[in-house]
């Protein structure tokens, strides 16, 4: 489960869209399903609910239905929208007075068995039972949310009816709680002369997520700036408070908290809501009494003047500047988020305060150059009974805080007396159009998560829907009022004596002294034990260890059969066009709502290999350095009035065919409404024919704030960098992959931002820009409605006749890999040309000679907890033993090493992967184990050469891979696959049989083919705290 617990700011703002999807005649009759919701009746009865409301939201394509239950008061809303991807949240208000994390660890142990399905983790044994978009629990400071989406209306009713049962009527047994909590056990179970310990998933999942000092800030902020109830404490858990945690505390916060009465249902989509309401009250409502369940959130006392506290934290070893490690920000306390205009107004504000070199705030604090980057908390913060917005750096000197605090003051008091250039709101204005006609595959799970923490507190979530409508409103009153915005700054932050300053710096004894503190913690509880006491614990653990260990009868869960999946797949159709016969552009026809999405990209073939560690540098500031005759203001302008955002990104994408072989370029991805087509492409012709390489002030900003955001990165994707690490020396893209994705990214960021002046990189820059920018080597994308396609046929071969390359006789620039294989564009293009005799490719990167070895490193950082991965070198996406090695890492995954790493571990989560690149990758996440885990691995690789599984299991495994597979994909990327890789349909069709075809003696044949040690080479990372057992295995590189 996905903790998305008590860190401030935890829902983002909806990036919304709009999708236009055919209806599905199994689900409905010939009318769409929104405009049937608009047929239902104020006061009509279905199944014991009532309907209380239906509106229309037009600009998101949908109707809104709100009911309530006759008989617990339960409320309900249902938004009826074309869309396949269906879904179903129920969540409930949840208001811890400690932390302990009793909401946190409760959300976990409800999915570890419930009265109906009596197995240990129905809801990870549901993960392959189904064909779910999306399956998941999420634990906020004040409510606790239980979502599924699918797009198979049985499973559908499958995953409700397990969700139903799940959090009304969980088991909740002792041993779950253990499991998924906290416990005393053994350090070894079996043996009693081992210390004893403190275990759990939630423990140690905390430990980890505070091992990351933005996290750490940010739950400070909360509970320092509302501190007299609920937001006081740490939903999540504190580490040090959680075995504070007693078994009987988690039952009665359920009986309190998990309640209809205290209960919000959420649907999505185009299933009938008759049906849901039917199963909703017949499996659970019907059985409850309405109760007040006493939950609600009282409003904070506000002060009377602010407050300032400082905090400690642990050091950054990877912080671009070691000597300045201070986060200082300034917290306000907003108004109350159920007034919904109020709430989009503030949120329009921060923007207007912060997004963006053209911000009051960035130009004045970031620009300065005083920190690194804004503090982790920044902005407007929703997430709360009461909004509060933030404001401040992280990266400044100690000595830097009251300046911070001046600057603040005096911005604030700036904006009053000038306020916001029109053309600014005009841009923002533009963002929350092209927003709400953007389509997104997940867009049901946005909307539920929009509008949870608003109709927590029992705001009208229609009406946080209506975004058309506030639109209207805020210009009407820019209009009637043009100090509008001005007010508001003087209302909310100048006259508002409900702030609060909060400074955090390193200690260099933080570490230890959290390290001694759970000691003391642990000692007091093992020195309050009775002799009899300790041999309950023993046995204990034993009972435990054996319940993990014991095969589960899930012959009670509902699941889905292999017939249940479609033999094939709507099918993406796609038209080349070249220009100048040199430069193929791809064209999709999709419902984009008005949309044009581009894409171009770019070799780097041609790039010297010194090179290659600036072009994820490269790639984050180009967009942001100024063109043509726009200075870096100018052109952020231009781009939020004109587009919906312009990035460039560096790829790295495995031959199809051959583990050898790879294609490296940059991908220039960019979207805008149709109107604006022809200045979106004319900011691309800038940008490839005069990007600013000469502003070394505002390039040094950029680099900090980069490498920042590289090293606060690192907790929370400890693994990936761990699986990128293992993979370096396996294939010849896996080095380069960590050149670009990986630790040596970050140390060669950190190396960078401690230069003292910055003009040979800018100068390293442009010559990485003489070899990229130009029309050489390129392919373009574009996905659009068919009634566009023309115009921007125009506008695109306009933009690729004005920049470099095109219609000049080729100077054939010297390679710098001589191996390099030309590969047709489309699979079923073997030899073909186009007009003007130039034959269409891709040029992949061949190393015939490569030789993969193994290396496995130790990087010691300063985290509790560890990131641990081992990846080997199997076969490419074309070799028929790709589709079984796919099966077989679902298959190990859920039938051993989710057993293995996280329920006897105690890791928040572990599993196996097979990826693009060939790699068959073993990983775990936030993990109290190291080299342990390594033989978890090790020993999963012969529980399947030992065939100990079922049919079932394979089927298992085969419906969680489809799921992935036949993933919903959005208008804009529709396409991408065949773009970027050269998957045709036919190739996915071919996989999709292979997939179907894989049985029990294939899953074993690549287990010893590949997996078995010595069959194939692989390397090995982890990351985490210093470790004597690998200090003294020299196998083992030390970092």
């Amino acid at each position: 489960m996905v903790r998305a617990a008590s860190v401030s700011g935890l829902w983002r703002r909806l990036r919304l869209a709009a999708r236009s999807v055919k209806s599905h005649s199994w689900r409905w009759s010939s009318i769409s399903a929104r405009e049937r919701a608009t047929h239902y009746v104020v006061g009509e009865k279905i199944h014991g609910f009532t309907i209380n409301q239906v509106t229309a939201v037009p600009d998101l394509f949908l109707t809104a239905v709100k009911l309530s239950d006759d008989n617990t008061g339960a409320q309900y809303l249902h938004v009826a929208r074309d869309d396949p991807n269906n879904l179903f949240s129920v969540q409930f208000r949840t208001t811890p007075l400690n932390s302990t994390g009793v909401p946190h660890i409760l959300e976990h142990v409800v999915l570890c068995g419930s009265e109906k399905y009596q197995v240990r983790d129905p809801f990870f044994k549901m993960l392959t039972r189904s064909l779910s978009t999306f399956m998941n629990a999420f634990t906020a400071s004040d409510y606790t949310m239980y979502p599924f989406s699918t797009q198979n209306s049985k499973d559908f009713q499958n995953l409700l009816s397990v969700y139903l049962d799940a959090v009304f009527f969980p088991c909740l047994r002792e041993l779950d709680f253990w499991q998924e909590g906290w416990r005393l056990e053994h350090d070894t179970p079996g043996d009693q002369s081992s210390p004893l310990v403190f275990k759990g998933v939630v423990f140690n999942e905390m430990k980890g997520v505070f091992a990351n000092n933005e996290n750490l800030y940010a739950q400070h902020v909360q509970n320092k700036l509302l501190p007299d109830h609920t937001y006081s404490v740490i939903s999540g858990g504190d580490p040090l408070q959680i075995p504070k945690l007693a078994w009987e505390e988690l039952k009665h916060f359920h009986a309190t908290h998990y309640h209809p009465s205290n209960a919000r249902f959420f649907t999505y989509g185009d299933l009938p809501l008759e049906q849901h309401l039917k199963q909703i009250q017949g499996e659970a409502l019907c059985k409850f009494q309405r109760i007040n369940p006493g939950t609600s959130v009282p409003t904070q006392p506000r002060w009377s003047e602010p407050r300032e506290y400082h905090v400690s934290c642990g050091s950054d070893s990877m912080a671009p500047d070691p000597a300045k490690q201070t986060t200082y920000s300034v917290s306000y306390l907003l108004g109350d988020i159920t007034d919904t205009y109020e709430t989009f107004i503030l949120s329009l504000l921060s923007s207007l305060l912060v997004s963006g070199p053209n911000s009051p705030f960035y130009k004045a604090l970031i620009d300065a150059r005083i920190g690194t980057d804004f503090a982790p908390v920044v902005g407007y913060d929703g997430s709360t009974r009461e909004a509060c917005f933030s404001i401040g750096l992280q990266g400044i000197a100690e000595q830097d805080v009251k300046s911070v605090k001046q600057i603040i003051e005096k911005v604030i008091d700036e904006v009053i007396e000038k306020g916001f250039e029109e053309m600014r709101i005009e841009a923002l204005l533009h963002k929350i159009e092209i927003q709400l006609k953007h389509q997104t595959t997940n867009f049901g799970l946005a909307l539920a998560s929009y509008v949870a923490t608003n109709w927590n507190h029992d705001g009208d979530p229609v009406e946080v829907l209506q975004i058309g409508e506030k639109v209207t409103r805020f210009r009407q009153s820019l209009k009637e009022n043009p100090q509008f915005l001005q007010d508001k700054v003087r209302h909310y932050f100048k006259e508002n004596p409900h702030q609060l300053a909060l400074s955090m710096s390193p200690d260099e004894s933080y570490l230890e002294n959290q390290g001694n503190a759970e000691k003391t913690t642990l000692q007091e509880k093992v020195n309050s034990l009775s002799t009899e006491e300790k041999k309950e614990i023993y046995e204990k653990g034993l009972e435990l260890m054996a319940a993990q260990s014991t095969p589960q009868d899930v012959s009670c869960l509902p699941a889905l059969k292999i017939s249940d999946i479609p033999q094939t797949f709507p099918l993406t159709s796609v038209e080349m066009d070249y220009v100048g016969g040199e430069v193929p552009i791809q064209y999709c026809e999709q419902p984009t709502n008005g949309i044009v999405y581009f894409r171009a990209f770019t070799s780097l073939n041609t790039l010297p290999d010194e090179l290659k560690p600036y072009v994820p540098l490269f790639c984050s500031v180009i967009t942001r350095m100024g063109c043509g005759n726009l200075n870096y203001r100018e052109q952020a302008q231009q781009i939020d009035l004109n587009t919906g955002g312009m990035s460039a990104s560096p790829k790295i994408l495995q031959d199809n065919d051959n583990l050898d072989m790879y294609e490296q370029g940059v991908l220039f991805t960019s979207l805008c409404l149709d109107r604006k087509l022809s200045d979106m492409m004319q900011l691309w012709a800038d940008t490839f024919n005069s990007p600013h390489f000469d502003d070394e002030e505002h390039f040094k900003v950029l680099v900090m704030m980069a490498a920042q955001e590289l090293s606060n990165g690192i907790p929370d994707t400890g693994h990936q960098y761990a699986a990128v690490r293992a993979g370096k020396t396996l294939t010849p893209a896996g080095n380069l992959q960590e050149i670009f994705n990986g630790l040596s990214q970050v140390h060669h960021m950190k190396r960078i931002a401690e230069m003292p002046e910055l003009l040979t990189v800018l100068r390293k820059l442009l010559r990485i820009k003489m070899h990229l920018m130009s029309s050489e080597n390129m392919r373009c994308a574009v996905n659009a409605t068919p009634q566009e396609i023309p115009e921007v046929s125009k506008e695109v071969e306009k933009f690729l006749r004005n920049i470099p390359g095109l219609g000049k006789k080729k100077k054939e620039r010297k390679l710098i890999r001589s191996n390099i294989i030309e590969k047709p564009l489309n699979p079923k293009e073997v030899g073909g040309d186009v007009p003007g005799g130039s034959r269409v490719s891709r040029k992949l990167v061949f190393e015939p000679t490569f030789k993969a070895c193994q290396m496995k490193t130790h990087f010691q950082l300063p985290f509790p907890v560890n990131y641990v991965s081992e990846c080997i070198r199997t076969v490419s996406y074309t070799n028929p033993d790709f589709a079984r090695l796919s099966v077989l890492a679902r298959l190990i995954t859920s039938k051993f090493l989710h057993r293995e790493i996280r329920e006897k571990g105690g890791a928040y989560g572990g599993g196996a992967n097979l990826s693009s690149s060939g790699l068959f990758s073993f990983y775990s996440y936030r993990d109290p184990n190291s080299l342990d885990t390594m033989s978890v691995f090790r020993r999963s690789i012969a529980w399947a050469r030992a065939g100990k599984f079922t049919q079932e299991d394979i089927d298992e495994a085969k419906l969680s891979i489809f799921s992935a597979v036949d993933a919903p994909v959005a208008p804009s990327d529709k396409g991408l696959d065949r773009f970027l890789c050269s998957i045709s349909d036919d190739m996915k069709l071919k996989r999709r049989e292979q997939l179907f075809e894989v049985d029990r003696d294939g899953l074993i044949e690549v287990t010893n083919k590949y997996l078995i040690a010595g069959q194939s080479t692989s390397g090995a990372a982890i990351l985490g705290p210093e470790s004597d057992s690998i200090k003294r295995d020299p196998s083992w590189v030390q970092r």
